[in-house]
């Protein structure tokens, strides 16, 4: 069963008085999802697993600020992405700045692949990228982040959000080629 806003609704509000049995409830809707979402980040099971807890954490102390402007889901998923970010920067993962003035950013969006390739396929290369990469590449693709929150996100610059998308998709472009993933145009 899919979580909704409106079915679970019930046990949002029991969870913002404190009820430990609406929390587990809560926990085990979402804790799968969470889970893979913290994955996507941090690329250790165990170390995702010490993220989505702290996510679960973190959002039961804040469930007040929860008013349904979103899904629940939606909500909880945006905690995980920044714990996630949060444990990055933590093992100090260093997102090289790029001088502005010097890159000129072009979006090219002039590539292909077969029709073959499964989208799991695609993000287990993403997977494989530089950091700096991956997080913009997942935060954008996967996410639907847009460049300005992805800056806010990570503590860069719009423009170097770009330029690691640009860059990362010409990484990933070659991943699949070498992997026969991609047409040889």
């Amino acid at each position: 069963m899919k979580p909704t806003k409106q079915l679970h609704q019930p046990i949002i509000n029991l969870c913002k008085n404190n009820c430990a049995k609406s929390q587990m409830q809560l926990y085990n809707l979402y804790c799968n999802a969470m889970l893979l979402v913290a994955n996507r980040y941090v690329k250790d099971r165990f170390l995702a697993e010490d993220v989505m807890q702290d996510a679960f954490i973190k959002a039961f102390k804040n469930i007040d600020s929860y008013k349904n402007e979103v899904a629940f889901g939606a909500w909880l998923k945006k905690i995980v992405i920044n714990q996630s970010i949060d444990q990055l920067k933590k093992n100090k993962l260093e997102l090289v700045s790029i001088n502005e003035e010097v890159v000129a950013i072009e979006e090219e969006d002039d590539w292909s692949v077969e029709s073959t390739i499964l989208v799991d396929e695609i993000v287990a290369e993403i997977y494989n990228l530089k950091e700096k990469y991956r997080l913009v590449l997942t935060l954008y693709l996967l996410e639907g982040y847009d460049h300005q929150e992805i800056s806010e996100i990570l503590n860069i610059t719009e423009n170097t959000s770009r330029t690691q998308l640009l860059r990362g998709k010409n990484v990933l472009k070659e991943q699949l080629k070498d992997t026969s993933y991609a047409a040889r145009y």
